[in-house]
């Protein structure tokens, strides 16, 4: 949940993805195909179809949900992001168009990370999408006023340690998360959708939970292995840091897509020769990264689909770089920062309506497969023209290229690949690696090369 304040009723901000490693916190989901797509505000059933069309077949290793809890009603994205009960009962669909998401996503080889909101829960009163009334503190058969905790402000101080996690974020009502119930209830139902096959959770507006309370939630759960990524965003001097929660899953390094406009905007490419480690962030293994999601897109602290080119490699070099673990946001067109989606979720076919599909775009979606066959390989044969050209290999088993120069680039690269044929996932045309390891190859300005192991003919 991002710390924004929303107009009208309250709103909230949050998305990433969530997900939790088995025992100790490692970046990178189990498994060979770390890539997650955000499928932002997508309905269930579009999740499900997207999952058999595109998302198995790209390599896609996660797809991430919007919060499947019943909330308030309303015609706005937030609304998502206030619960009233636990029920599966969102605008996004009911809770057998979600069990069969899930097993659909499945067959395609996808696992389902389900956006989790635990930290609060709404603002106001009325009916909510399911049906169930509410009102702030009092949702029945659930929390009453007892459970949420005694500061009823809104949060006015990040360099205070209780006022950012015991506080009211945006005027929510803020679960008292330190109370056995709430945890019970909490882990209730993140044990409810792990009974429907869910594989991990992002846990929104972590930063405002105290790590104990999460780490006693998720012991709690019938799979405490879970994949658990926890949304806590970065703040210079603040009370609460993320790296207070790489204990119990990974955390998401919001650093990583901040520096990553800034780099692409005004600096130069060359400086992201050490990116990750290098430049303080957290550990690769317990950092989820990406160029941007629901909420910075919104506030512009990060590129987005509305800066074309540059968007297009700022994706495909974090695909391509070997740190964290990569959430690719697929949203929708927007002017109004809090307009819901299009058709109420429905996704009908990529790139209408409003669907911007990012993940789908040819550039990136390729990206993944790269990610996958380069999996594991160090980086090699970085080269520079120490402004905005770079290429790097990832040993023997793949090799990027990036021209986001104002004209064309034509070069000799040296890589450590096997001599041979290789298929320009980028751009579909044949590459030639001859047994120095060498090719040669012009670029256009702004795009951008890839050849990997296993994809030698386009």
């Amino acid at each position: 949940m991002a710390r924004r304040a929303l107009t009208g009723a309250v709103a909230l901000a949050a998305a990433t993805l969530v997900m939790t490693p088995t025992t100790s916190a490692q970046a990178s989901p189990p498994g060979a195909k770390d890539v997650t797509a955000v499928l932002f505000e997508w309905n269930f059933a579009s999740v499900a179809k997207e999952c058999t069309n595109t998302l198995g077949p790209a390599g896609y290793g996660y797809v991430q949900v919007s919060p499947p809890a019943e909330h308030i009603q309303g015609g706005q994205w937030w609304t998502s992001y206030q619960p009233v009960s636990y029920k599966i009962a969102g605008r996004l669909g009911d809770r057998t168009a979600f069990k069969n998401m899930v097993d659909t996503c499945h067959a395609a080889g996808v696992k389902v990370v389900a956006d989790a909101v635990v930290n609060h829960m709404s603002a106001g009163a009325g009916t909510g999408t399911g049906g169930s009334t509410y009102a702030k503190y009092d949702y029945p058969g659930l929390y009453s006023s007892p459970d949420f905790d005694d500061c009823r402000s809104q949060i006015a101080n990040y360099q205070d340690r209780y006022n950012v996690q015991h506080c009211e974020l945006v005027g929510l009502a803020d679960l008292d998360t330190g109370e056995d119930y709430v945890r019970g209830r909490i882990a209730g139902y993140l044990n409810d959708l792990l009974s429907l096959g869910v594989d991990g959770f992002r846990i929104d507006a972590a930063k405002h939970i105290p790590a104990a309370d999460l780490a006693n939630i998720k012991s709690r759960l019938s799979n405490p292995g879970v994949y658990w990524k926890q949304e806590a965003i970065f703040g210079a001097g603040e009370a609460v840091q993320p790296t207070e929660y790489t204990g119990t899953g990974d955390v998401q390094e919001f650093r990583y897509a901040y520096d990553l406009k800034r780099v692409f905007n005004n600096e130069n490419l060359a400086y992201l020769k050490n990116y990750g480690e290098g430049w303080g962030y957290m550990g690769s293994g317990v950092s989820g990264v990406f160029v941007d999601n629901h909420d910075t897109e919104r506030n512009g602290s990060t590129l987005s689909y509305k800066d074309n080119a540059t968007y297009t490699l700022a994706n495909v070099f974090m695909l391509a770089w070997p740190y964290g673990a990569p959430d690719v946001n697929s949203g929708y067109e927007w002017s109004n920062a809090d307009a819901g989606p299009p058709n109420g979720g429905r996704v009908d076919a990529c790139w209408q309506s409003g669907w911007k599909c990012q993940h789908a775009w040819p550039e990136i979606r390729s990206m993944v497969g790269f990610r996958n066959a380069t999996r594991g390989q160090a980086v090699t044969n970085w080269w520079d023209n120490g402004n905005d050209a770079i290429a790097f290999g990832r040993g023997t088993k793949g090799f990027l290229a990036v021209n986001h120069e104002a004209g064309a680039l034509n070069r000799t690269y040296q890589t450590s690949l096997p001599a041979g044929t290789y298929c320009d996932v980028q751009s579909g045309r044949t590459v030639s690696v001859n047994g120095s390891g060498q090719f040669t190859a012009t670029l256009g300005a702004n795009t951008a090369l890839a050849l990997h192991a296993g994809k030698s003919a386009c």
